[in-house]
């Protein structure tokens, strides 16, 4: 008879950080997934995602051994299996020859999404790059959330100081680009939006969806409000130009701690901002936009607390940056920013590194780019280029030219602009080591696969994100089952290939002294150690954990603000006390942390940064351009994306339960927009940008507005480009029975966000006509 065993982990497959009850049998099989109750923050929610984890630790697709192919004379190009020790020796030959003939500066490196849901690839992957010592990074940070950070940086000093909402005690909440029913939350760990957000209405509360589609989340909204594709820098403009034109301005007891006023006031109360400017723009009405901002700055006079919140929709666009940076503004101006019920700072478990006592001596993050892209000359923001940049950097001859590549966790040749060409660029690399679960679009250019481990197989403790919660939790998962024997942990192979990157005679020899340097460059991150009596050295004997992730992350919790401090404090947070709480430690709900957490110059709230004060000029342009009112006739149409609650970007595709049933990458076409174009539901159309197309069929709702069109990002497409190699083995028989459309072929990479270089994902001009 089969014994059972219950676990209790968190989910590690999005942001919003599930408890998990996981029933395994004796034999190594998932019996059941489901929402663990006693979790302290979730509450026992799950989505349908994280019920599939068992499927994804059985999936026979999943890589269990490396690969390697063999591209000599005598190779079939093809993918073998091959030992570990046979991996590491091809891989440090391709990575010496190509060093020998070009140079460190020839390597890249990409890191994807999962990067930060996995503390042995986040903890580690920083000593791999010391290592490389290049200047070409990239990540998925690019696609995604990058004017963020960027504006986070320039108001407070720091890109992890982000606000975030505090919608348990909120009574007023404007959202703009997101849609968390799907999503989960993102830069805001909230599990159970959908309860959340009807608890917020059954306390009188109110919920305002601006977004171009007719969301889950705007169905659950108390008000809809449409919005042109891009235009969301132009609403919150001219909501800002609408506190100070009318007086509304008040931000309450932030009013000595901001830096800066005089100069927003000067750049909003133009007439070039006023509501009756932009509503072209934005397509809202100005008394709409004069409404928002009414609203939201009266709720500090009437008792009551709001935000205003938005997400990926209003980074993936020309003015990112720029309406990041408002979001944060209209909270300030409105009082509403670091007080219960509006966007608070969370304060994490762990210490943070960098984020190091004041000494009155900081120079605060100016955003001007010290280091630019070698072919286009675009921003490096927080020591990592754009992800657009990343074909030409390969393709164009010259100094400093990718020859091999990293990929960590990432699949860019379907997750950024240009897919084609990306996988072009992939195709022309000399050599690459890819770390990932399967062959996928990317990996299958890869010279060397190494095989990442189940995430069941894996510790979990989630570092990144518990800087983003709602409440201050601490939660540690061990690992469900215990990995093969002759399988490495991430961070095992990531140490190997720092070995071997740093020249070492015998790279793999001592894993364990690597691992003692990568703690030490942890520690000394920190500010203030929490016994400065001791060294580094002395210290290091006393923490738990062995060997790998968990030292560090006993480190950082037992320095961070609720810790045991080593002594100081014994009742307070450690590795082992953690293990002891399987359902999490509830550490409080958020509290004011300003003026503390500034590291800006003036030790202020600087919230009139001169690089974002100057972009207005180029907002300004975009308004007087009449020109740019349209797309043009070419390319009538604006193209946004979406999300399913069973997609997690590429991740998940393998698993049919999370793909079967309708297509999900059909074209959303409006009734009005489909007559004109004699286009009838179900047809098959041809989707045509500037840079590519492709073909799928339309499905027509009026859940969309007139004039845009939305298609999913992170499915495979219709086929591989001609550059592709055959795999040979490990090929994913779920994603090629459901392959979906790729968006990311339309996706125009000389369309980007000017401060930050973030790549523009939504508003893409495209062309709809029908298949013949």
């Amino acid at each position: 008879m089969s014994v059972t065993q219950t676990h209790y982990r968190t989910c590690p497959l999005c942001e919003a950080t599930c408890g998990l009850e996981i029933t395994t049998t004796d034999d190594g099989t998932v019996q059941s997934v489901r929402g663990d109750k006693q979790d302290v923050l979730s509450g026992g929610f799950l989505c349908t995602k994280g019920l599939a984890l068992g499927e994804l630790h059985a999936d026979p697709d999943r890589l269990r051994s490396p690969l390697i192919r063999d591209r000599s004379e005598n190779g079939d190009g093809r993918f073998r299996e091959a030992s570990w020790d046979e991996a590491f020796a091809h891989a440090e030959r391709g990575l010496r020859e190509v060093i020998e003939q070009h140079g460190r500066e020839s390597l890249g490196i990409y890191l994807g999404n999962p990067n930060t849901h996995n503390p042995g690839l986040y903890f580690y992957t920083p000593a791999l790059i010391r290592a490389m010592r290049t200047r070409h990074i990239y990540s998925a940070s690019s696609v995604d959330q990058l004017p963020k950070q960027l504006s986070s940086a320039l108001i407070y000093g720091l890109p992890s100081n982000i606000a975030v909402p505090d919608i348990d005690r909120c009574d007023y909440m404007i959202m703009l680009g997101a849609n968390p029913y799907v999503s989960n939350g993102s830069l805001w760990t909230a599990p159970d939006v959908p309860g959340r957000v009807k608890a917020l209405k059954a306390r009188g509360g109110r919920l305002v969806v601006i977004d171009p589609a007719y969301t889950i989340t705007a169905k659950n909204a108390t008000e809809h409000i449409p919005i042109k594709p891009g235009g969301d820098a132009f609403l919150l403009a001219g909501m800002v130009h609408t506190l100070f034109d009318e007086g509304l301005v008040a931000p309450g007891r932030l009013a000595d701690q901001i830096q800066g006023l005089d100069d927003l006031k000067a750049a909003f109360t133009s007439g070039d901002f006023a509501p009756e400017s932009v509503s072209s723009r934005c397509a809202i009405p100005a008394e709409t936009i004069r409404r928002l901002a009414r609203e939201l700055a009266a709720l500090r006079s009437q008792g009551k607390a709001g935000t205003i919140y938005s997400r990926i929709g209003s980074c993936t666009q020309e003015f990112g940056t720029i309406s990041n940076w408002l979001v944060d503004v209209l909270n300030i101006l409105t009082g509403n920013l670091d007080e219960a019920g509006g966007s608070m700072f969370p304060r994490p478990a762990s210490a943070v590194p960098n984020h190091k006592p004041r000494t009155g001596n900081e120079k605060g993050y100016r955003g001007a780019a010290k280091k630019t892209s070698r072919v286009r000359g675009l921003p490096a923001v927080f020591g990592e280029y754009p992800a657009s940049c990343l074909p030409e950097e390969i393709l164009t001859p010259g100094t400093g030219q990718i020859r091999a590549m990293f990929t960590l966790a990432g699949n860019p040749a379907v997750s950024t602009p240009d897919s084609q060409n990306v996988q072009k660029a992939f195709a022309d690399l000399e050599f690459m080591i890819s770390v990932d679960m399967y062959v996928t679009e990317t990996t299958r250019h890869a010279d060397v696969i190494f095989p990442a481990l189940s995430h069941l197989e894996d510790s979990h403790f989630d570092f990144i994100f518990s800087q983003f919660m709602i409440r201050n939790v601490a939660n540690y998962s061990p690992a469900v089952f215990e990995k093969s024997p002759d399988h490495l942990y991430e961070w095992e192979i990531l140490l190997r290939l720092t070995g071997i990157l740093s020249e070492k005679k015998d790279p793999g020899s001592d894993l364990n002294a690597l691992d003692d340097i990568v703690l030490r460059q942890w520690m000394s991150q920190l500010g203030e150690r929490p016994q400065d009596s001791k060294s580094v050295e002395e210290l290091m004997p006393e923490i738990d954990g062995g060997h790998g992730p968990e030292r560090i992350i006993d480190y950082l919790v037992r320095s961070g603000p609720y810790g045991e401090g080593f002594g100081k404090n014994p009742d307070g947070l450690s590795l082992r006390k953690l293990r002891e709480h399987p359902h999490g430690i509830d550490c409080g709900a958020l509290a004011p942390r300003l003026p503390d957490i500034l590291r800006t110059a003036s030790g202020k709230i600087e919230i009139a940064p001169e690089l974002l004060i100057k972009d207005t000029e180029r907002l300004k342009d975009r308004l007087k351009d009449q020109a740019g009112e349209q797309n043009g006739a070419d390319f009538p149409l604006m193209l946004i994306g979406r999300r399913h609650i069973k997609s997690n970007n590429s991740w998940m595709h393998n698993i049919e339960r999370l793909v079967k049933g309708e297509d999900r990458t059909a074209l959303f076409l409006h009734p009005d927009d489909a007559k004109s174009l004699g286009v009838s539901d179900g047809r098959r159309v041809r989707v045509a940008s500037r840079v590519g197309e492709l073909e799928t069929v339309a499905k027509l709702t009026e859940g969309i507005m007139p004039g845009v069109v939305s298609l999913p990002h992170g499915w495979k497409g219709q086929a591989n480009t001609p550059d592709a190699p055959d795999a040979g083995v490990g090929d994913r028989r779920v994603v090629a029975k459901y392959p979906g459309v790729n968006k990311n072929i339309l996706t125009d990479p000389e369309l980007y966000d000017r401060p930050s270089g973030n790549a523009v994902l939504d508003g893409i001009p495209v062309q709809v006509s029908l298949v013949s």
